[in-house]
């Protein structure tokens, strides 16, 4: 099994939390899917023919390609690749993108889950985020989407802002889950460094949620989504049975990826990758048939500390026949050591094959991973 990236990083505004890398110069859309298009035949033997069980369109805005250029992406990777029949292709989209027309040419391609960038259902926290889309057209995005009999829907939401209270996040949550959606992905804020809401937190502008009600509302969003049925299978990712991302869960699981596009990583148990952060030169070398890439191989102790980060925040936890089968007697010893505390205590349990994060665990998540990490 393995997957594909594909980094579109384009944004027709730049929301004052993200991060990630985008453009809003839009002008150079199309030397760059041409330039998109090569990197797949220059990176066709990354993954040694292994057949492509999911792709995933992230950035960025993924929703401001147009259908012409999504078939093509996608003509290109299944020329190029074994992709299997029942391959998972999500896409992340903008909901004032997802119109009816464009829905409707949607699901006349190869894209079988949407991905949509909601965020918050209220107007005056969209505002504050410097969202592009209001509460109204995030719902009806939704609607139109199943109309168009897309089944497999992911919505994000976002809480920890300090203009919100907790009626107000559990109407927000209330409000997905009377969409009927199959997934939610939950981030808390995060004060990212280079980003605006960065700017007014060290300005004094912005004011960050309290610890204790950051805790409340994470737990008031395991309980809401527990009671309706979801699974929370990943620290910030819910699904009903039968609709985890299987893109997503390939990274914590350990599984070979190949990431496309400017800044996207790759991985193929043995090393990892990643390309140039700049769009400009991204294109250059590309169709130069010269891609710059930079790559870091792996040693035991790098392969241990990722396991240990992405497996424990799973619902799947540590294998412990595994971590005895792959890592250095010393390392075990480590994290028996450490872990041993952390189960007296309650916030993790073994059950003789797996040791996992209970909800306590998870919520001081970060402190238990960081004490097992080998340094």
């Amino acid at each position: 099994m393995a997957g594909i990236y594909i980094h579109i990083p384009f944004c027709k505004q730049r929301c004052y939390y993200c991060d990630f890398h985008t453009s809003i110069n839009l002008k150079i859309k199309p030397k760059f899917i041409d330039a998109l298009i090569k990197e797949i035949e220059l990176q066709k033997d990354y993954l040694d023919n292994e057949e492509i069980n999911t792709i995933y369109f992230g950035g960025g805005t993924p929703s401001l390609l147009s259908i012409k250029e999504i078939k093509d992406i996608l003509n290109q990777i299944h020329k190029l690749h074994s992709v299997a029949t029942d391959a998972e292709i999500t896409l992340e989209a903008n909901p004032d993108d997802l119109s009816k027309e464009y829905i409707s040419e949607l699901s006349d391609s190869r894209i079988n889950r949407l991905s949509i960038g909601i965020q918050s259902f209220s107007d005056e926290q969209l505002m504050i985020m410097h969202r592009r889309h209001d509460s109204k057209t995030a719902i009806e995005a939704i609607k139109n989407c199943q109309a168009a009999d897309f089944n497999n829907i992911s919505i994000d939401l976002i809480y920890g802002l300090n203009e919100m209270s907790i009626k107000d996040w559990k109407e927000q949550i209330q409000t997905a889950l009377s969409l009927n959606i199959q997934h939610i992905s939950s981030y808390h804020l995060t004060y990212e460094e280079g980003t605006v809401f960065y700017h007014y937190l060290k300005t004094g502008k912005h004011h960050k949620l309290n610890d204790e009600e950051s805790l409340n509302q994470f737990k008031l969003l395991i309980d809401l989504l527990k009671t309706a049925g979801f699974i929370h299978y990943e620290i910030s990712n819910f699904a009903l049975p039968g609709y985890f991302s299987n893109h997503n869960s390939s990274y914590w699981k350990q599984e070979k990826y190949l990431g496309l596009g400017p800044s996207a990583h790759s991985y193929n148990t043995k090393s990892r990758q990643w390309n140039i952060s700049n769009n400009g030169e991204y294109i250059r070398n590309v169709l130069n048939g010269k891609p710059k890439i930079e790559t870091e191989y792996l040693n035991s102790k790098t392969k241990y500390n990722e396991y240990i980060m992405t497996s424990l925040r799973t619902v799947w936890g540590i294998d412990l026949e595994y971590l005895n089968n792959t890592f250095d007697k010393q390392d075990v010893q480590h994290f028996n050591s450490v872990i041993g505390n952390y189960i007296v205590k309650n916030y993790a349990i073994n059950d003789g094959k797996r040791i996992r994060l209970t909800q306590s665990g998870l919520f001081i998540s970060d402190k238990v991973i960081s004490d097992l990490f080998l340094v």
